[in-house]
């Protein structure tokens, strides 16, 4: 008795539901099979030859059904005052313990169900979808990009607070996108017929659905809540630093920063979380972890933990690291305002973009030539190794297109290439700081070591930084690069001191200069991009006043390069009359997502936003060039096709009678218009017909 006691004690504990549950079953079927042995021991007319079976069917119909009293008590016989009280009593204690009992439990069932669901506590049974752990400005952007995916993509978000406003976040990015791509599409359809324009569209429009997301809220450090997100089967999953800033004056935010810069354990912790449950045997083979890097001490633990817990064919760990990537970036705009059309488009899923494939190693000579020859879809790269692997590179729309074989006819068009190309001199005014700084300034250091030519007395790069003390401080004045040339220390409200260093050296660099204007990731939530957007202001006023001072004085040669974090900013900055709009974090999330679906592109990102370091005649390293067709080539290029162009300027880069140092296979990616107008090689090359002029610009893949 004392064990069934603490047995059942033990029980009521731990699950109170299902114990009532087994009373109250017990009690019915007690009551039932006692109440069907009265009712066939009823010796009143009507029951004397009634069976057990039928007698059971009289009591659980009463018991079911008060409503079938009066039929029963008929059928049974109306002459026994005792059948009408037995059939009563039936009737009400089964609407207390059955129907009223066994119902509302079910009732209360079905509501804890729902709570359940609303709690994010049930599992989802998903495989080959997408996890993304943590939440910041980057992830709704890598969220958008899959909508250009040619499959259906299904995401689920981990977070640990916020589900409501993430989910109303993804809902606004998302239809912002859909309209405006489909009333550009309907706007590109307005010049065809009316069936050619309804299939056009039809095949080409986007849908929201397209993405299915499920956001959950729960701790991303729990076994239990990866697991309950199908982790273990999921083909990719990217790992976000957290960079939304919680503090509410400036000592916090103080604090929080140096917090950050001495690493990121929430990053680290759930990398090896992730790491444990991806590399278990149970989970899917080649699944791959993209984590975020914003720091050098949580690299070196990364890094760590890549040596302990990376298994080839099990999970593969890419980590990312955000401001060396961005920064790049941001220093490539200020030598090649061009690049950013050019890449808005490369490192997205939205037209040409890059691809690559597994490939039997070989030189990039004989890969590129025998691609040539065979396919006109497509435009060959390079040929890199990946972890022992070799994979092949490309430029094109789709999958697809890489593999499209073609008859390609032999043409006698030739180009005449400058065998002496060299890029002019750079001159480069920063405005404000970030977080990037360091980054920015170490891709000047390498595109100067690799483009400063020693025969000239000048530098290839001249560099003015406007800024305020404190961030000239933290820089340490730009003591260490001999490319900055002067350096103003200057407060934001002080319009006049900004605004006269912007004109004289405008004024004294009439060739051009290009004004990259930052926007500080350190700052306030409440005052992200609000200096940047004052920089501006200052820098049109100038040009503007020179303007009205300079007859003749061409706008074209300054190219301003504004860093915006908040994409909402966007449009303030486009009525500004600015081409070159960097939504920074757009970039990194557009790379994030084709490195989830091919891995192997996170090398060749590394490798074509990097300059060589040292100062060689052989360039290992291949970049994204935009090059003026008045420097490139000796003479004008007569109208072609876009295979006829790509085929002869690599034959010309590579002519053999070039002495070997000056020999750099160059492949022609697209080309922009002196009017900002770009078109990126993408289809059929054959019916793409290219008209260059003197001011146009090409986009090279070359080393040099």
């Amino acid at each position: 008795m004392q064990r069934f006691k603490e047995w059942l004690s033990i029980h009521v504990s731990k699950n109170p539901g299902r114990v009532v549950l087994a009373v109250i079953l017990l009690f019915n079927i007690m009551f039932f099979f006692i109440l069907s042995f009265v009712i066939k021991g009823l010796e009143v007319p009507g029951t004397e030859g009634m069976g057990f079976f039928e007698a059971a069917f009289y009591t659980l119909s009463m018991m079911i059904d008060s409503g079938s009293f009066s039929l029963l008590v008929s059928d049974i016989g109306q002459t026994g005052t005792i059948t009408v009280l037995i059939c009563f009593f039936v009737t009400i204690i089964g609407m207390i313990s059955f129907t009223g009992a066994v119902i509302g439990y079910i009732t209360n069932y079905i509501s804890h169900l729902i709570e359940k669901a609303d709690s994010d506590s049930n599992r989802i049974y998903l495989k080959k979808h997408i996890v993304i752990l943590n939440w910041n400005t980057r992830a709704s952007e890598i969220i958008n990009d899959l909508l250009y995916c040619k499959t259906r993509e299904k995401v689920v978000v981990l977070v640990s607070s916020g589900k409501s406003r993430i989910e109303a976040e993804i809902d606004e990015r998302i239809s912002d996108t859909v309209f405006r791509e489909n009333k550009a599409l309907r706007e590109k359809c307005m010049d065809m017929g009316a069936v050619k324009r309804y299939f056009y569209y039809r095949a080409n429009h986007l849908k929201k659905n397209k993405v299915t997301v499920i956001v959950r809220e729960g701790d991303v450090f729990s076994s239990k809540k990866l697991h309950d997100i199908s982790l273990e089967f999921a083909k990719t999953v990217i790992i976000l630093g957290n960079d939304t800033k919680k503090a509410e004056c400036k000592y916090e935010l103080a604090e929080e920063l140096e917090d950050e810069a001495n690493g990121n354990p929430q990053t680290v912790k759930t990398l090896m979380q992730v790491a444990d449950i991806t590399s278990a045997t149970y989970s899917a083979d080649n699944q791959k972890i993209i984590v975020e890097i914003t720091d050098n001490k949580t690299w070196v633990l990364v890094e760590k933990i890549i040596k302990y817990k990376q298994r080839k064919g099990k999970c593969n760990i890419v980590p990312v690291r955000v401001n060396r990537i961005l920064g790049s970036i941001l220093a490539q705009f200020s030598l090649m305002p061009e690049l950013n059309l050019a890449y808005k488009e490369l490192f997205s899923n939205k037209g040409a973009t890059f691809f690559s494939e597994p490939h039997i190693s070989e030189c990039d000579d004989i890969f590129i030539q025998q691609y040539l020859s065979t396919h006109k879809h497509a435009i060959p790269l390079t040929v890199m190794d990946i972890n022992g692997e070799s994979h092949a590179y490309y430029s094109s729309a789709t999958d697809e297109d890489i593999a499209f074989e073609s008859h390609v006819q032999q043409s006698d068009y030739s180009v005449s290439l400058n065998a002496d190309y060299w890029i002019g001199k750079r001159n480069v005014i920063i405005l404000g700081y970030n977080s990037k700084c360091v980054d920015i300034m170490d891709c000047f250091c390498t595109f100067r070591n690799e483009w400063n030519d020693k025969a000239e007395a000048d530098e290839i790069l001249n560099v003015l930084v406007i800024d305020e003390p404190q961030n000239i401080k933290k820089m340490n004045s730009y003591s260490e690069y001999p490319f900055v040339k002067e350096i103003v220390s200057a407060r934001i409200y002080e319009k006049d001191k900004i605004c006269k260093a912007i004109k004289e050296f405008i004024c004294l660099h009439p060739d051009g200069t290009s004004i990259l204007i930052l926007s500080n990731d350190e700052a306030s939530p409440e005052d992200i991009d609000a200096n940047t957007l004052a920089d501006l202001v200052y820098v049109q006023d100038t040009i503007n006043e020179i303007k009205t001072e300079k007859h003749g004085f061409d706008v074209s040669k300054v190219d301003i390069i504004v860093e915006i974090t908040n994409p909402k900013h966007h449009d303030i900055v486009g009525s500004y009359s600015v081409n070159n709009v960097v939504i920074s974090n757009r970039y990194i999330s557009k790379m994030i997502t084709q490195i989830g679906a091919k891995d192997a592109l996170f090398d060749f990102y590394t490798d074509i936003l990097t300059y060589d370091r040292d100062d060689t005649d052989c360039y290992i390293s291949k970049e994204i060039y935009a090059k003026k067709v008045c420097s490139l080539f000796k003479e004008l290029p007569a109208p072609c096709t876009a295979d006829e162009l790509i085929r002869a300027v690599y034959y010309a880069s590579i002519d053999e009678s070039l002495p070997k140092k000056k020999r750099n296979p160059t492949l022609v990616l697209g080309y922009m218009k002196a009017n900002g107008d770009m078109v990126l090689f993408e289809g059929d090359q054959s019916d793409i017909k290219v008209e260059l002029e003197t001011d146009d610009s090409l986009i090279v893949f070359s080393g040099h």
